[in-house]
C-alpha cells in the first residue's frame, strides 16, 4: 500500500503559542518561494493524493540546536507569515521525540531536519524538497541517497542520514534522496543560499540528463 504522504510519525509535545523567539523571516520566506515557484515544495492536485509536499528550516542563531520549521500543510500557500512557521524547541531523533512551539505543528519531516542539524554545527539551513528529476536521477549524478526500505519521518530516516554524514559521501556534496520517500531529496548548507544552490544545481543537472535522452 503506497504510504500518505505528510504524516507526523514522531512523538511531539506541541504549545500552541506564538514563537517567542526573534527570528528574521524574510530570507528562509524568500527562498521558500522560489521553491514553491520550482514546485519543489507546494500541493498539486496531480501529486501525492494532493496532499502538501516539502518544507524548509533554518537555525535560530550559530551556535542554537533549534531550529524554525515550516509548517505541517502549508504547501498551498506560496508565501508564508511567520504563523505558518514554528519552534523546534528540542530534538532526539533517536528517541523518535520532539518539543515544538508554534500556532502550527512542526513539518512531519523534521524529525530528518533534526538529525541533519544534529550532524555539524557549521549547518545553519535544510531544504526537504520533491523533486522526480533528481530523485530518479540518483543513480547518474551519483547522489549519496537512503535506502528504499527506509521511510520518512522515522528514527530508521534519522539513524541512516547519520550512517550518510559518518560514510563521508556527504563531505563533497550537501544533498541527498531518500529513495524511500517519493521524489524525497534534502539539501542543506552554511545558509539558506548555500543549500538552496545545492538543490536548484542538481535540478538543472536532472534536466540536462532528461533533456540528453530526449535528444538521442
Amino acid at each position: 500500500m503506497k504510504e500518505q504522504e505528510g504524516v507526523i510519525k514522531y512523538q511531539l509535545n506541541h504549545t500552541q503559542q506564538p514563537i517567542n523567539q526573534p527570528f528574521p523571516f524574510t530570507e528562509i520566506n524568500a527562498w521558500r518561494t522560489i521553491a514553491v515557484r520550482l514546485d519543489l515544495i507546494g500541493q498539486d492536485p496531480k501529486r501525492y493524493d494532493n496532499i502538501g509536499f516539502g518544507n524548509i528550516s533554518q537555525r535560530i542563531n550559530a551556535d542554537s540546536t533549534q531550529f524554525i520549521i515550516s509548517g505541517t500543510q502549508t504547501g498551498h500557500i506560496e508565501q508564508l507569515c511567520p504563523e505558518h512557521y514554528c519552534l523546534i524547541v528540542k530534538a532526539e531523533p533517536k528517541q523518535n521525540h520532539l518539543e515544538s512551539c508554534g500556532l502550527c505543528k512542526p513539518s512531519s519531516e523534521s524529525l530528518t531536519h533534526a538529525s541533519v542539524y544534529g550532524q555539524s554545527n557549521a549547518i545553519q539551513a535544510v531544504i526537504h524538497a520533491h523533486s522526480p528529476e533528481i530523485w530518479k536521477h540518483t543513480a547518474a549524478l551519483n547522489l549519496p541517497h537512503t535506502t528504499a526500505d527506509i521511510p520518512y519521518g522515522t528514527v530508521e530516516m534519522a539513524t541512516a542520514v547519520e550512517q550518510l554524514f559518518q560514510s563521508g559521501r556527504l563531505a563533497e556534496i550537501s544533498l541527498f534522496t531518500m529513495l524511500g520517500h517519493e521524489d524525497g531529496v534534502v539539501a542543506f548548507g552554511r545558509n539558506m543560499k548555500e543549500a538552496a544552490w545545492e538543490l536548484i544545481n542538481y535540478l538543472a543537472l536532472a534536466i540536462g540528463i532528461e533533456q540528453q535522452g530526449n535528444n538521442r
